[in-house]
Protein backbone atom coordinates (compact mmCIF):
# COMPACT_ATOMS: atom_id res chain seq x y z
CA UNK A 1 0.00 0.00 0.00
CA UNK A 2 2.67 2.21 0.55
CA UNK A 3 4.27 2.18 -3.14
CA UNK A 4 0.53 3.31 -4.62
CA UNK A 5 -0.37 6.38 -2.11
CA UNK A 6 3.64 7.35 -2.80
CA UNK A 7 2.75 7.12 -6.64
CA UNK A 8 -0.20 8.82 -6.34
CA UNK A 9 1.13 11.54 -4.02
CA UNK A 10 3.80 12.19 -6.79
CA UNK A 11 1.46 12.95 -9.20
CA UNK A 12 -0.56 15.21 -6.66
CA UNK A 13 2.63 17.35 -6.16
CA UNK A 14 3.29 17.55 -10.58
CA UNK A 15 -0.67 18.19 -10.84
CA UNK A 16 -0.14 21.30 -8.71
CA UNK A 17 3.15 22.12 -10.03
CA UNK A 18 1.78 22.79 -13.72
CA UNK A 19 -1.42 24.65 -12.13
CA UNK A 20 0.97 27.71 -9.90
CA UNK A 21 2.29 30.22 -12.53
CA UNK A 22 4.33 33.14 -10.72
CA UNK A 23 4.90 35.96 -13.26
CA UNK A 24 6.67 39.60 -12.68
CA UNK A 25 5.64 42.60 -12.61
CA UNK A 26 6.28 42.80 -16.54
CA UNK A 27 4.61 39.67 -17.60
CA UNK A 28 1.13 39.02 -18.40
CA UNK A 29 -0.53 35.55 -19.11
CA UNK A 30 -3.16 34.55 -21.97
CA UNK A 31 -4.80 31.61 -20.54
CA UNK A 32 -6.49 29.25 -22.85
CA UNK A 33 -9.40 26.56 -21.62
CA UNK A 34 -9.93 24.05 -23.84
CA UNK A 35 -8.09 26.34 -26.53
CA UNK A 36 -10.45 29.08 -26.00
CA UNK A 37 -9.43 32.55 -24.99
CA UNK A 38 -10.26 32.93 -21.46
CA UNK A 39 -8.53 36.13 -20.65
CA UNK A 40 -5.91 37.96 -19.19
CA UNK A 41 -3.92 37.26 -15.81
CA UNK A 42 -1.00 38.27 -13.82
CA UNK A 43 1.09 39.51 -12.50
CA UNK A 44 1.88 37.58 -9.20
CA UNK A 45 0.87 33.75 -8.88
CA UNK A 46 -1.70 32.42 -11.32
CA UNK A 47 -3.79 29.18 -11.17
CA UNK A 48 -4.36 26.84 -14.13
CA UNK A 49 -6.96 24.54 -13.91
CA UNK A 50 -4.53 21.45 -14.90
CA UNK A 51 -4.33 19.48 -18.06
CA UNK A 52 -7.41 21.84 -19.20
CA UNK A 53 -5.45 25.57 -18.88
CA UNK A 54 -2.86 26.45 -21.10
CA UNK A 55 -0.90 29.97 -20.66
CA UNK A 56 1.19 32.32 -23.10
CA UNK A 57 3.55 34.09 -21.40
CA UNK A 58 4.12 37.28 -22.78
CA UNK A 59 6.51 40.49 -21.40
CA UNK A 60 5.11 44.06 -22.08
CA UNK A 61 8.80 45.97 -21.46
CA UNK A 62 10.03 47.95 -24.60
CA UNK A 63 11.85 45.84 -27.14
CA UNK A 64 14.80 47.15 -29.15
CA UNK A 65 14.96 45.75 -32.31
CA UNK A 66 17.81 46.06 -34.56
CA UNK A 67 16.91 46.29 -38.37
CA UNK A 68 19.09 44.13 -40.38
CA UNK A 69 20.92 46.27 -43.20
CA UNK A 70 18.72 46.82 -46.12
CA UNK A 71 19.91 47.58 -49.73
CA UNK A 72 17.69 50.31 -50.67
CA UNK A 73 17.32 52.31 -54.43
CA UNK A 74 16.33 56.23 -53.06
CA UNK A 75 14.26 57.91 -55.78
CA UNK A 76 17.45 59.47 -57.93
CA UNK A 77 19.05 55.76 -58.54
CA UNK A 78 21.34 55.89 -55.81
CA UNK A 79 21.85 52.34 -54.37
CA UNK A 80 22.93 52.17 -50.45
CA UNK A 81 22.39 49.94 -47.37
CA UNK A 82 20.62 51.72 -44.12
CA UNK A 83 20.16 49.92 -41.02
CA UNK A 84 17.54 50.75 -38.13
CA UNK A 85 16.00 50.09 -34.88
CA UNK A 86 12.46 49.97 -33.45
CA UNK A 87 11.41 50.78 -30.09
CA UNK A 88 7.98 48.75 -29.06
CA UNK A 89 5.90 47.44 -26.67
CA UNK A 90 3.40 44.97 -26.27
CA UNK A 91 -0.01 46.84 -25.40
CA UNK A 92 -2.80 43.96 -25.48
CA UNK A 93 -1.38 40.49 -24.58
CA UNK A 94 -4.15 39.07 -25.95
CA UNK A 95 -4.08 40.26 -29.26
CA UNK A 96 -0.12 40.00 -29.35
CA UNK A 97 -0.72 35.95 -29.02
CA UNK A 98 -4.27 35.51 -31.14
CA UNK A 99 -3.80 37.78 -33.84
CA UNK A 100 -0.28 37.29 -35.01
CA UNK A 101 1.75 33.59 -35.05
CA UNK A 102 4.98 35.54 -33.98
CA UNK A 103 4.65 39.23 -33.33
CA UNK A 104 8.60 39.13 -33.02
CA UNK A 105 8.91 37.74 -35.91
CA UNK A 106 6.01 40.00 -38.08
CA UNK A 107 7.23 43.16 -36.47
CA UNK A 108 11.09 42.54 -38.03
CA UNK A 109 9.64 41.68 -41.25
CA UNK A 110 6.89 44.54 -41.17
CA UNK A 111 9.82 47.34 -40.30
CA UNK A 112 12.65 45.38 -43.26
CA UNK A 113 9.68 45.80 -45.95
CA UNK A 114 8.73 49.42 -44.44
CA UNK A 115 12.23 50.91 -44.47
CA UNK A 116 12.87 49.98 -48.21
CA UNK A 117 9.26 50.91 -49.53
CA UNK A 118 9.56 54.52 -47.91
CA UNK A 119 13.25 54.94 -48.63
CA UNK A 120 12.69 54.25 -51.92
CA UNK A 121 10.37 57.29 -52.47
CA UNK A 122 13.05 59.66 -50.77
CA UNK A 123 16.20 61.05 -53.04
CA UNK A 124 19.46 60.49 -51.32
CA UNK A 125 20.06 64.52 -50.31
CA UNK A 126 16.26 63.80 -48.68
CA UNK A 127 17.89 60.90 -46.58
CA UNK A 128 21.23 62.67 -45.48
CA UNK A 129 19.34 66.07 -44.68
CA UNK A 130 15.54 65.19 -43.38
CA UNK A 131 16.46 62.34 -40.78
CA UNK A 132 14.28 62.97 -38.43
CA UNK A 133 10.84 63.14 -40.86
CA UNK A 134 11.70 60.00 -42.32
CA UNK A 135 12.24 58.84 -39.24
CA UNK A 136 8.51 60.05 -38.00
CA UNK A 137 7.08 58.93 -41.28
CA UNK A 138 8.62 55.17 -40.69
CA UNK A 139 7.53 55.29 -37.03
CA UNK A 140 3.79 56.56 -37.98
CA UNK A 141 3.43 53.59 -40.77
CA UNK A 142 4.82 50.54 -38.88
CA UNK A 143 2.72 51.58 -35.53
CA UNK A 144 -0.45 51.98 -37.60
CA UNK A 145 -0.05 48.33 -39.31
CA UNK A 146 1.08 46.94 -35.70
CA UNK A 147 -2.00 48.12 -33.77
CA UNK A 148 -4.20 45.25 -34.71
CA UNK A 149 -1.25 43.21 -33.02
CA UNK A 150 -1.76 45.24 -29.89
CA UNK A 151 1.54 46.49 -30.71
CA UNK A 152 2.81 50.21 -30.15
CA UNK A 153 5.73 51.18 -31.62
CA UNK A 154 7.41 54.45 -29.82
CA UNK A 155 10.28 55.13 -31.98
CA UNK A 156 12.10 54.29 -35.31
CA UNK A 157 15.45 55.40 -35.90
CA UNK A 158 17.95 55.24 -38.68
CA UNK A 159 21.11 54.62 -37.51
CA UNK A 160 23.15 53.89 -40.88
CA UNK A 161 23.04 55.11 -44.19
CA UNK A 162 26.23 53.15 -46.17
CA UNK A 163 27.10 54.99 -49.61
CA UNK A 164 29.08 53.53 -51.97
CA UNK A 165 32.88 54.83 -52.74
CA UNK A 166 31.92 56.57 -56.10
CA UNK A 167 29.03 58.84 -54.08
CA UNK A 168 31.01 59.21 -51.12
CA UNK A 169 34.17 61.08 -53.53
CA UNK A 170 31.01 62.90 -55.45
CA UNK A 171 29.71 63.97 -52.54
CA UNK A 172 33.11 65.45 -50.43
CA UNK A 173 33.62 67.40 -54.23
CA UNK A 174 30.18 68.66 -53.84
CA UNK A 175 30.88 69.95 -50.36
CA UNK A 176 34.16 71.28 -51.90
CA UNK A 177 32.78 73.12 -54.43
CA UNK A 178 30.36 74.68 -51.71
CA UNK A 179 32.85 75.66 -49.41
CA UNK A 180 34.51 77.77 -52.90
CA UNK A 181 31.45 79.71 -53.63
CA UNK A 182 30.48 80.56 -50.11
CA UNK A 183 34.50 81.57 -49.66
CA UNK A 184 34.05 83.20 -53.03
CA UNK A 185 30.62 85.20 -51.73
CA UNK A 186 31.58 86.58 -48.68
CA UNK A 187 34.99 87.75 -50.50
CA UNK A 188 33.05 89.92 -52.93
CA UNK A 189 30.79 91.38 -50.64
CA UNK A 190 33.90 92.48 -48.20
CA UNK A 191 35.20 94.35 -51.28
CA UNK A 192 31.37 95.21 -52.06
CA UNK A 193 31.37 96.87 -49.02
CA UNK A 194 35.18 98.36 -48.89
CA UNK A 195 34.19 100.30 -51.59
CA UNK A 196 31.25 102.09 -50.46
CA UNK A 197 32.97 102.78 -47.52
CA UNK A 198 36.32 104.09 -49.68
CA UNK A 199 33.53 106.01 -51.87
CA UNK A 200 31.91 107.93 -48.72
CA UNK A 201 35.71 108.47 -47.36
CA UNK A 202 36.67 110.07 -50.74
CA UNK A 203 33.07 111.77 -50.43
CA UNK A 204 34.54 113.09 -46.74
CA UNK A 205 37.86 114.29 -48.21
CA UNK A 206 36.88 116.15 -50.96
CA UNK A 207 34.97 118.63 -49.41
CA UNK A 208 38.55 120.05 -47.59
CA UNK A 209 42.23 120.06 -49.17
CA UNK A 210 43.50 120.35 -45.26
CA UNK A 211 41.89 116.73 -44.65
CA UNK A 212 43.72 115.34 -47.37
CA UNK A 213 46.97 116.67 -46.18
CA UNK A 214 46.21 115.24 -42.44
CA UNK A 215 45.47 112.09 -43.35
CA UNK A 216 48.70 112.43 -46.03
CA UNK A 217 50.78 113.54 -43.24
CA UNK A 218 49.13 110.34 -41.03
CA UNK A 219 50.62 107.68 -43.39
CA UNK A 220 53.94 108.87 -43.84
CA UNK A 221 53.58 108.37 -39.64
CA UNK A 222 52.48 104.63 -39.78
CA UNK A 223 55.21 104.17 -42.54
CA UNK A 224 58.23 105.56 -40.14
CA UNK A 225 56.71 103.44 -37.28
CA UNK A 226 57.56 100.30 -39.68
CA UNK A 227 60.92 101.06 -39.01
CA UNK A 228 61.64 101.29 -42.94
CA UNK A 229 64.55 102.86 -43.74
CA UNK A 230 62.97 104.39 -47.29
CA UNK A 231 60.09 106.89 -47.00
CA UNK A 232 57.91 107.44 -50.37
CA UNK A 233 57.16 111.23 -50.40
CA UNK A 234 54.79 111.65 -53.12
CA UNK A 235 54.77 115.46 -54.59
CA UNK A 236 50.97 116.65 -56.37
CA UNK A 237 51.69 117.19 -59.67
CA UNK A 238 50.40 120.31 -59.36
CA UNK A 239 53.44 121.98 -58.34
CA UNK A 240 55.14 120.92 -61.85
CA UNK A 241 52.23 123.05 -64.11
CA UNK A 242 53.54 126.34 -64.29
CA UNK A 243 56.97 124.36 -65.52
CA UNK A 244 55.83 122.16 -68.19
CA UNK A 245 53.52 125.34 -69.63
CA UNK A 246 56.82 127.41 -69.39
CA UNK A 247 58.73 124.86 -71.17
CA UNK A 248 56.36 124.62 -73.98
CA UNK A 249 55.95 128.50 -74.94
CA UNK A 250 59.67 127.85 -74.99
Amino acid sequence: MGIPILVVVFFGLMLLASAIRILREYERAVIFRLGRLVGVKGPGLVILIPIIDRMARVSLRVVAMDVAPQDVITKDNVSVKVNAVVYFRVMSADKAVVEVEDFLYATTQLAQTTLRSVLGQVELDQLLAEREQINQRLQQIIDEQTDSWGIKVSLVEIKHVDLPAEMQRAIARQAEAERERRAKVIHAEGEFQASEKLSEAANVLSRNSMTLQLRFLQTLTEVSSERNSTVVFPIPIDLFTPLIEKLRKD
